[in-house]
């Protein structure tokens, strides 16, 4: 083929990192590889790029160094209970149990191998409010955050695209898929103004969720839980998540499934330069903040704090009125805890300037929340409650939040703690107690600091919005990575991994995540994607899934 036509073994839409960990693995097998992006080459790599980089592995290095004991019989009851997956959903299951077995040997080492070096502290996120999570930490830092990922893996493809073995078109969107006698032998798409197609013997779809597509989001939001969908939301993910892909395969039979398990986030902020529209940032929220709702009032049963259940946020959340909400602190608070959830405000570790990271571990974030109180339009100071109030009402428009309601939900937080560790009956207080005896959550959380605190001053309040990030539902696959139709069988010739897949069949982690299995995910369904096209599973056949 030629001009606007294109052929290899294997065609693979979507240059993210399930995408990409796809060819390298057929490149490095000796197959001949297209790979289209929507977006241009600067997003090579995709929203992993973007992202903090935190793994979710079982048993590793890392956790026996820290003297953390896990098994994956320990992760899978975690896995499950978590997820409240059903054992009778067959793939997502199949896929969680086949993770949760091989993530440390199929992605952590696979990735080691490439050199992606991991830090040596392990997070623990996702612990459980009233459902049971993590059991031990389990969340793997990249050092050099998703960045480091993404580095590490571009030479090794760039030298099998000057070999000839890989040829990459950006710019090129895919809007369909082209099936002959029942086979998928390609794609087609446009680019700039012409048009463009691709054949080859295997089309392996790694194009994204939903996420980035707000339309489409609310219009499978899922309303008898949570209502209806908030206006405005952030955009977490990116533009070209706008699961036509997921569209296209479903009209050749597949099944697409779990769309309305969402993985949004409660702590979103404009960024004060967005790449596109209503792009947003995520905040790890601090667990010595107050988080109010629209009025000020303080969530307190349960009161809310991160790190525990991200859906718990979003279900209390959007239990309001008004579906955004403020996290209130003060100026200490801030320098101690305040983070930004992704690559770009983590120079240090993206960067892997080790010196640097510690330093502003032991000394605080000050600088950093300071560019932000001086950029970012979510964030208002105040020297006093009545100060704060007015300002959050003029960020917002409205009288919604009432000073006297939100100064008496501050006092009573302090008096709790002026009682002492005997008598304080706060169920956040005993939730910083707790993660305070964990080194890695110690060093980051303030030991029982009052709001009202004059040496703390000035306060501070954040506007927080719900954020889209990922897609927990997809196109379901078997443990090959082949896409299944309604019935069952698979689809000859067709394959999806990553967000595509819901990180594998069609929604591996059924209601929640335990964190760290999205990245993972997306490393571990392309492997296993490559993997059966270079045995010749799913590639000319239509065997059963």
């Amino acid at each position: 083929m030629g001009g606007n036509a294109y052929e290899a073994e294997v065609v693979v839409i979507g240059a993210g990192l399930a995408g990409m960990v796809t060819a390298l693995e057929l490149l490095d097998q000796g197959k001949r590889v297209v790979m289209f992006d929507a977006a241009g080459r600067e997003r090579f790599g995709g929203l992993a790029t973007w992202s903090f980089g935190g793994m979710f592995f079982v048993d590793s290095p890392e956790q026996r160094r820290n003297g953390i004991k896990d098994s994956v019989e320990l992760a899978m009851r975690d896995w499950v209970r978590y997820g409240e997956l059903d054992p009778n959903d067959r793939w997502p299951y199949s896929w969680a149990e086949a993770y949760v077995n091989n993530c440390t040997e199929e992605v952590r080492n696979w990735l080691s191998d490439r050199g992606v070096d991991f830090f040596r502290a392990v997070n623990w996120t996702e612990r459980g409010y009233y459902v049971p999570g993590n059991s031990v930490p389990r969340f793997h830092i990249v050092w050099g955050t998703g960045e480091g990922i993404i580095v590490a893996l571009i030479p090794r493809l760039e030298e099998h695209e000057k070999a000839g073995r890989l040829q990459i078109h950006f710019n090129h969107r895919v809007s369909g898929l082209t099936q002959e006698a029942g086979q998928v032998v390609g794609c087609h798409g446009t680019h700039g103004t012409g048009e463009f197609e691709a054949r080859g013997d295997a089309v392996v779809i790694a194009a994204g969720g939903i996420a980035g597509n707000h339309d489409r989001v609310r219009q499978i939001w899922p309303r008898d839980q949570w209502g209806d969908p908030p206006e405005p939301m952030l955009n977490g993910s990116i533009p070209e998540a706008d699961g036509l892909l997921l569209d296209r395969a479903a009209e050749l039979g597949a099944n697409v499934t779990h769309l309305e398990k969402m993985w949004n986030y409660a702590a979103g902020i404009r960024h004060w330069e967005p790449m596109f529209p209503n792009y947003g940032l995520s905040l790890v929220p601090g667990k010595s903040a107050l988080w109010v709702n629209y009025e000020g009032r303080r969530f307190v049963d349960p009161p809310l704090v991160g790190s525990y259940d991200t859906l718990l946020l979003i279900d209390e959340i959007c239990k309001e009125k008004k579906k955004y909400s403020w996290l209130v602190m003060n100026r200490k608070i801030a320098d101690k805890e305040f983070a930004v959830s992704g690559s770009e405000f983590n120079q240090a570790v993206r960067q892997k300037k080790l010196l640097s990271f510690i330093v502003r571990l032991l000394k605080g974030n000050g600088e950093q929340v300071q560019e932000f109180i001086d950029h970012c339009p979510d964030f208002v100071v105040g020297n006093s409650v009545a100060d704060l109030a007015d300002k959050m009402n003029a960020l917002t428009g409205t009288n919604d939040v009432d000073a006297q309601l939100l100064a008496r939900d501050i006092a009573d937080y302090d008096a709790n703690i002026d009682r002492g560790p005997k008598l304080q009956n706060d169920d956040q207080l005993r939730r910083i107690a707790h993660v305070r005896q964990y080194l890695g959550d110690r060093l980051r959380t303030c030991n029982m600091q009052k709001i009202l605190d004059p040496s703390a001053m000035p306060l501070i309040a954040i506007h927080t919005q719900i954020l889209t990030r990922k897609s927990l539902g997809g196109i379901q696959v078997d443990l090959d990575a082949k896409v299944l139709d309604t019935q069952g069988n698979a689809i000859p010739n067709l394959f999806a991994v990553g967000e595509s897949c819901g990180f594998g069949g069609g929604g591996m982690h059924g209601k929640r995540a335990l964190e760290g299995t999205f990245l993972g995910g997306c490393v571990y369904s392309g492997r296993m994607a490559a993997r059966a096209i270079s045995s010749g599973r799913g590639v000319g056949g239509g065997d059963r899934g």
